[in-house]
């Protein structure tokens, strides 16, 4: 099931906290680490680190 979209807010610090349902519903748990990183003006993506890594051994694109 996907879930609606969640508005969050950028805090003064720069920080971000995302809802753990759309953190599970991605496969995310607390303590995951994930790789950020910008896709065009308003949008960044999340992904799973250790995917990144396998994306680059593999040659595909991020």
């Amino acid at each position: 099931m996907i879930r609606e979209p969640a508005q969050v807010t950028i805090d003064a610090s720069g920080q971000v906290q995302i809802p753990l349902g759309i953190l599970a519903e991605a496969g995310l748990d607390t303590g995951s680490a994930v790789l950020a990183y910008s896709d065009g003006d308003g949008r960044i993506v999340l992904r799973r680190l250790t995917d990144a890594i396998d994306d680059l051994l593999h040659g595909e694109e991020l």
